[in-house]
């Protein structure tokens, strides 16, 4: 447990070397990176890994404003400092990417460089994004369904242990794949669950007790966690002063080609032109085949493989 930025976080550590910080995402704990901490700690690097705020054993502030993108960098910074370090290599999936490309954005002298998982490095927008996906999809986009306080809380809780299993189905490469996804929408009188199927058996990438875990960590519900979507229109704004501005950091893009993220409105545009848009992303963005969101879960030797690739390429500049 490390007190930082006004709250107490869990982590979970291994290996000594050059600090590696790894940031999960949404509904997850620290428990996703599980495949990468031996790895990594072989390669020499000293891998942490936190329950960001309102997730797992680490505290839930109360206030939907304490999980503004703000909040979750100064954690990031305050747990690099409570750990004795001065910078960090900062990597991140899900929501957990955002995060870790905003460290990398507005601290920039303490980020060694930068990895993100699933979530495209930030290009911010012309139009507040909870705003433009209501516009966009009649307030169906699931951005939408997540903010509105207390509805999506109740569905996970009712079952979480039912309701983690399907989403982590519905989301992987797993699931039966039948061309383009479909933007992830939430029909009027339905939940978030209803049409994702519920799997008889487990995927080969999560185990029961996986499952267990995950589950365990949601004790205290998922309050916490949502409010990080409750946050994106107070993100762009809080954001305006680096607008137009990139990541400078030498930075490494893996996503899933059946991941759903990557197919969000402008984003494969955006993927297509990181190259050019990033001059000191590492390599062009690495497309894992039959790879859905849970990028470091569904396909840990090939992410360990690229990390460790990337950490040392950048250690040797």
């Amino acid at each position: 447990m490390v007190d930082v930025n006004g709250v107490r976080l869990h982590i979970a550590e291994q290996g000594d070397g050059p600090l590696v910080v790894l940031l999960h995402g949404f509904p997850e704990s620290w428990h996703s990176w599980r495949h990468q901490f031996g790895p990594l700690a072989d390669a020499g690097f000293r891998v942490v890994a936190p329950d960001q705020r309102g997730y797992g054993r680490s505290d839930h502030p109360e206030a939907v404003d304490a999980y503004t993108i703000l909040h979750l960098v100064g954690d990031v910074v305050g747990l690099i400092q409570a750990l004795g370090e001065e910078k960090a290599y900062v990597v991140g999936h899900d929501w957990g990417a955002p995060v870790a490309w905003h460290t990398a954005l507005l601290r920039p002298d303490m980020v060694l460089g930068v990895a993100g998982l699933s979530v495209p490095p930030p290009f911010r927008g012309t139009w507040a994004p909870l705003a433009a996906m209501d516009k966009r999809f009649g307030g169906r986009f699931y951005w939408n369904y997540f903010n509105r306080p207390g509805v999506a809380d109740a569905e996970f809780a009712r079952d979480t242990r039912t309701a983690l299993r399907k989403f982590l189905y519905s989301a992987s490469g797993s699931a039966p794949h039948t061309g383009p996804r479909r933007q992830p929408l939430v029909e009027p009188g339905q939940g978030w669950l209803s049409t994702m199927p519920d799997p008889e058996v487990l995927p080969e990438w999560l185990t029961e007790d996986d499952l267990d875990a995950l589950a365990e960590s949601f004790a205290k519900g998922f309050t916490g966690a949502l409010n990080w979507y409750r946050n994106l229109d107070r993100n762009w704004e809080l954001t305006a002063p680096w607008h137009n501005a990139t990541v400078t950091r030498p930075a490494l893009y893996i996503y899933g080609d059946r991941d759903i993220v990557p197919a969000f409105p402008g984003t494969p545009e955006l993927i297509e032109n990181l190259p050019t848009l990033m001059p000191n992303l590492w390599r062009k963005p690495l497309k894992l085949t039959g790879c859905g969101h849970w990028t470091q879960q569904e396909r840990p030797d090939e992410v360990n493989t690229a990390l460790i690739e990337f950490l040392r390429h950048v250690g040797a500049a």
